[in-house]
């Protein structure tokens, strides 16, 4: 009888203590926890959560920058069927709060430095979390037995990663251990060179924990059974750290990538291990692609494109796609991997002909369970096991999806999703604005900048300035619009909706597609 693949963390966990026990799991600032020391330590964090009064489909969260703590958590969690929700860190205290009541979590574990926003967020919630501390968490830890646990099934959901909605309030997609590791099947099968990993490989996580593409990371880390190599957060110096600690493959954005090969000490730094490198949140430009093959020229690149709600990659433009003089299959975002199906349908949901442009939807055992409690919003994104994108593309003869643009108003600035919407909702309130309207507007350094149009109220002068500030200290940094612009009238369409199509033209007269 054949033995089943692994397809939860707790299949994992016990493969690779079995067949690895020694081989390095998870590593930040020169602290190290083998497989076979993961493996009881997660089950010691198993009987602290219980002990918590945790049980099998409870939240819980953590608020931190990436670390080897949360992932211990994270994979422990997974083991039982505990939901994990990070949340990050740059957002604004009200932000927090509100995941932490929609989650309804039991505890909220925190990383350095975070007490003072935690305390904040749970102080304006009715019923917060129990917060725990690091000292008080690996106390606790240390304090459980390593007793034998409860497994969760393949369907259990183990994750609920938080994206923001065009309603302006986020919305938790929630994820089963299938949709973590069953594209990994498929994608084996398909015997491509990237899909195969070699014992001595590591892979950096320095994209932030509360998007897919940070945890994401870790978890094809425990996947393939080799090392990650956690970093707070990302800076160039400690990219340039990963590659001379031997990292064989990282994710970056466009944007951070620019940063790391800039920098002075990229000239001096040993590449030579690194195999692939990931990247996605937009297009490579092909001075950036140029300027990165002469720095780290051993390394194959690889686009990715996909979203929260399909666990990351559903697309992928492979290295051989890469070329430094330029093609047409540069400008799109690839074509799908292997157990993923994508088509691009009309607005009543008939699939479109090749070079047609319309919504992009996928299918794979990668897509979601659903939004968290919003059952309707769920329905219109999940229609017969078809996720929609949001996105406008077409579609070429080979497979290749070029987007457009994206219906759902949404703006990339540095790998960061920002929506109007919600940018809008906290600049309402302002004393001197009667209306706002937000877009995303060309920026060279992180493909989008956020802008805001603002409408004064009668007889009130609107200052710029103010305008940031009060945005500044309502939402995350990234949220905050860069610069604002004062109009007379906000354009609407005959029912009175706002064109915000209108509003962007004149920034991106020229250029071939309204996404940079």
């Amino acid at each position: 009888m054949p033995v089943a693949s692994p397809m939860t963390f707790d299949d994992f966990s016990r493969r690779w203590a079995k067949e690895k026990p020694d081989a390095v799991a998870l590593e930040q600032n020169g602290e190290a926890v083998s497989f076979r020391e993961l493996e009881e330590r997660t089950r010691k964090i198993v009987a602290m959560l219980a002990e918590m009064g945790v049980v099998k489909g409870d939240r819980i969260a953590w608020l931190g920058k990436n670390s080897k703590h949360y992932f211990e958590l994270f994979y422990a969690a997974g083991r039982v069927g505990v939901v994990m929700v990070p949340i990050g860190w740059r957002l604004a205290a009200p932000e927090v709060a509100y995941i932490l009541s929609d989650t309804g979590a039991k505890l909220l574990f925190t990383g350095d430095g975070l007490e003072q926003l935690s305390e904040k967020s749970c102080a304006q919630m009715e019923s917060a979390p129990t917060v725990v501390e690091p000292r008080r968490a690996e106390e606790a830890i240390e304090q459980a037995p390593a007793d034998p646990l409860d497994p969760a099934g393949p369907d259990d959901p183990v994750l609920q990663l938080y994206t923001s909605g065009t309603t302006g309030n986020p919305k938790g997609a929630v994820l089963t251990n299938r949709n973590l590791f069953s594209l990994r099947l498929p994608a084996e099968s398909a015997d491509l060179p990237w899909s195969s990993w070699d014992d001595d490989e590591a892979i950096l996580v320095c994209m932030p924990c509360a998007h897919i593409g940070g945890t994401g990371l870790g978890i094809m880390a425990m996947a393939a059974g080799i090392r990650a190599i956690i970093q707070a957060e990302f800076t160039p110096d400690g990219v340039l750290d990963a590659f001379e600690q031997g990292i064989t493959r990282l994710f970056i954005v466009p944007a951070a990538l620019q940063m790391v090969v800039q920098h002075p000490r990229a000239r001096t730094t040993d590449m030579s291990a690194v195999r692939y490198v990931l990247y996605g949140a937009a297009p490579i430009p092909l001075d950036l692609l140029r300027e990165a093959v002469k720095t780290i020229p051993e390394a194959g690149f690889l686009q990715c494109y996909g979203m929260t709600e399909t666990t990351g990659t559903i697309a992928i433009l492979p290295p051989d796609d890469h070329e430094l003089d330029g093609n047409p299959r540069m400008r799109s975002a690839g074509k799908a991997v292997p157990g993923v199906e994508l088509k691009v349908v009309g607005e009543e949901g008939q699939e479109l002909q090749r070079g047609e442009v319309g919504e992009l939807v996928c299918k794979s055992t990668s897509n979601m369970v659903g939004y968290w409690n919003l059952p309707e919003a769920t329905d219109s994104a999940l229609v017969d096991g078809w996720m929609h994108t949001g996105d406008a593309a077409y579609m070429d003869d080979d497979g290749y999806v070029f987007i457009q643009d994206r219906i759902k108003d949404m703006i990339i600035s540095g790998g960061e999703n920002v929506y109007p919407a919600q940018v809008e909702s906290a600049i309402y309130g302002h004393p001197s604005v009667a209306e706002v309207a937000v877009v995303g507007v060309p920026d060279d350094t992180w493909g989008e900048a956020v802008k805001a149009c603002v409408v004064p109220k009668p007889g009130e002068e609107v200052d710029e300035g103010d305008i940031i500030r009060w945005t500044k200290e309502r939402l995350a940094g990234f949220k905050v619009p860069k610069t604002v612009d004062v109009i007379e009238t906000m354009p609407r369409n005959a029912s009175g909706k706002i064109l915000r199509r209108e509003l962007r033209a004149p920034y991106w007269e020229g250029r071939e597609r309204q996404i940079n």
